[in-house]
């Protein structure tokens, strides 16, 4: 089964910045490749939201819109991590994030992830004003 260390979350004022990482094992039917890797996030009362992804062989991206321009996703595919670095943040952004696998093929056609197949326990963001 596909599990993931997350770190990287924390405290952080307004318009400060914080890298989230993601180190993915247990790859054993499927690999690295066959899925899109990226973050959702949740926040006390509202809808889980996908934030971004990449896609485990060719580097495709999908970003929400809200973090556009903002927010940048990479991964190490020999290392088999991916990374969130995440600027001018806003207390907006505050949420728990937690790292997740889709379908590769979801994000290869620009579709937005709403379910996963996996997903780690999650980090905790809080941007203060």
């Amino acid at each position: 089964e596909v599990q993931f260390v997350e770190s990287g979350g924390g405290l952080v004022q307004a318009g400060g910045s914080l890298r989230l990482s993601c180190a993915a094992s247990g790859f054993t039917r499927f690999t690295f490749e066959d899925y899109g890797i990226g973050w959702f996030r949740q926040a006390p009362g509202k809808e889980r939201e996908a934030v971004a992804f990449i896609s485990g062989g060719d580097g495709v991206t999908y970003y929400a819109d809200s973090v556009k321009g903002r927010f940048s996703i990479s991964s190490d595919t020999a290392k088999k991590t991916v990374y969130l670095q995440m600027n001018s943040l806003n207390p907006g952004d505050t949420a728990v994030y937690f790292c997740a696998a889709v379908p590769v093929l979801m994000i290869q056609a620009g579709f937005r992830p709403r379910n996963y197949d996996y997903r780690g326990q999650g980090t905790q963001v809080t941007v203060s004003s």
